[in-house]
Order: C-alpha cells, then sequence, then structure tokens
C-alpha cells in the first residue's frame, strides 16, 4: 500500500477502537472505492466492533462507515448524511451539465471530498449526498454552474427516479471470466477489458480486482470505473454451441449498474446516470 493508503488504514483503526472503547458512533466521512478497498483488507481486523455502510441510497458508490451499533452504544444514531436538490433558477436557460461540472463548482467553494458523497444527475436537476453540516454551506453559497445560476435546497424526499430500477437484457458469453464478461458487456475488446484491470478501474464486492482472468460468482457486485457497475447473477443456461445466454436487467434509476447473469441474466442501471468522479 501507498503512504496515504497506510495513514487512511491506521485512522479507520483508530475509530474502531475508540467506538469499541467508548461504547460510541464515529463516522468516517465518504470514502472512494480505493478507500474502501482499504477498509475491506482489515474487515476482519476491525470485526470486533460492528460496522454499517452507507452513503444515502442503497446504491450508492460513495460510502460512510459506522462505528458502534444500538446493542454497543444503547441507543441508534443515524448517519449524518442529507441530500441537497440543485436546480436551475430558470428551467429552459439551465444548460446541459455534467457530473464535473457540478464537482467542480463545489470544490471550488473549499469544500473537502470526503464531505461529498454521489451526485445523481436527473435531466437539469442534481441531487447531492453530503455530510449534514456540510449542507447549509452548499445551500447558501453555491450559486452557479458553468453559466448557469443555480439554488440549492434540502430534497425535501428522494425522488422516485434517484432509486434503482431495472430492466431486463440478453447477452452471451463465452465463460465467467470477469475480463470477457466486462468487455461484452460494454462493447470493448477484451485486450481492452484487460487494461481497465491494469489500470486499477474494476472493483469487485468494493475490493480492487486485479485478476482478469478470475471468474465472477453469483451476486458479486462489480464497478468498472468510468463505466458503470453491475451485479452477477449466474449462469442461466448454456446454448447449443457450449456458450451462455443469458439477460441483463438495466437499471433505469440512480448509478449505471448491471445486475446479471451469465448466460447471463444481469441487472444493469441506465436511464439518468448517477455519476462518480
Amino acid at each position: 500500500m501507498d503512504e496515504e493508503s497506510v495513514l487512511f488504514q491506521k485512522r479507520l483503526e483508530e475509530l474502531a477502537h475508540k467506538s469499541y472503547t467508548n461504547s460510541q458512533y464515529l463516522f468516517t466521512g465518504f470514502l472512494s472505492l480505493a478507500e474502501q478497498d482499504v477498509y475491506h483488507r482489515i474487515e476482519r481486523e476491525l470485526s470486533y466492533v460492528p460496522v454499517t455502510m452507507y452513503g444515502g441510497t442503497a446504491d450508492c458508490e460513495r460510502i460512510m462507515l459506522r462505528f458502534g451499533s444500538e446493542e454497543l452504544c444503547g441507543w441508534d444514531e443515524p448517519f449524518p448524511i442529507a441530500c441537497v436538490e440543485i436546480a436551475p433558477l430558470l428551467e429552459k436557460f439551465g444548460e446541459e451539465l455534467s457530473h464535473r461540472d457540478y464537482l467542480g463548482a463545489l470544490m471550488n467553494l473549499g469544500i473537502e471530498r470526503s464531505t461529498l458523497g454521489d451526485i445523481v444527475m436527473i435531466g437539469k436537476h442534481a441531487y447531492l449526498f453530503c455530510t449534514d453540516k456540510m449542507a447549509p454551506y452548499i445551500i447558501e453559497n453555491l450559486s452557479q454552474i458553468r453559466h448557469t445560476h443555480v439554488k440549492c435546497q434540502y430534497a425535501a424526499q428522494i425522488p422516485e427516479s434517484v432509486i434503482t430500477k431495472l430492466e431486463r437484457r440478453s447477452l452471451v458469453v463465452s465463460s465467467e471470466r470477469a475480463d470477457g464478461i466486462i468487455a461484452k458487456l460494454y462493447n470493448m475488446s477484451r485486450s481492452q477489458s484487460v487494461e481497465l484491470f491494469r489500470g486499477k478501474k474494476i472493483f469487485v464486492n468494493g475490493r480492487l480486482n486485479e485478476n482478469n482472468s478470475g471468474t465472477l460468482k453469483a451476486g458479486d457486485k462489480i464497478s468498472v470505473r468510468g463505466y458503470g457497475k453491475f451485479i452477477f447473477q449466474g449462469i442461466a443456461y448454456e446454448t447449443k454451441k457450449g456458450r451462455y445466454c443469458g439477460c441483463l436487467c438495466i437499471e433505469s434509476g440512480v448509478h449505471k449498474i448491471v445486475y446479471f447473469n451469465i448466460n447471463m441474466v444481469a441487472f444493469a442501471l441506465s436511464g439518468q446516470d448517477i455519476l462518480h468522479s
């Protein structure tokens, strides 16, 4: 691990120890996939204290860790997460903004990345998950993104369209190898898929995966940086030519997830993209 990862690991160990010793809830900021990988590497060592993961919805990529439980602490404490809706002041003049546009405007306010979770874009509106302490500052100070003047307010509730929905699709592959499935799913060559593994852009169940020849198991959750996410559901049936045929269920909500069975029945997220940095 690099120096930054080593320091982050020590921070997790300190939080776990303090939570257990003092019987109190402690939270991390929003974690990137790389930081989540650090946690998973030492997850067994920290198993003496209960840990819960959450990012605002069940499918968020950037998540917080909560050390502690009702049994340990004597009460239940919710995650300190707020959802802020960002909308153009004048809808018809609003630009088509990208995830980079939203994130750049937020970072220009001097905000630390760890206080920001996923940004879900729906049309010209965006829903930002952030720490509850940072939400008032964002609402008061974020007034313009590129050339678009915006208004921010607490989201009264998370819209239905932000919640993951699934639709089916079919897919045929030759095996359950991770690189082959990813190549087929995202319409790329096997060599291009292998480069994603070498570039440390593949995460399986929150853990960095650099083994492109490994096989996927039913229930595995895969995140491909820059492309999307999917959940592998296992083999459905084998074709007469010895290949595996199946269907994808594409999610029409937040993230670009894919759940799928090899042959595959997979479920993928489509529709409004949830965008990650």
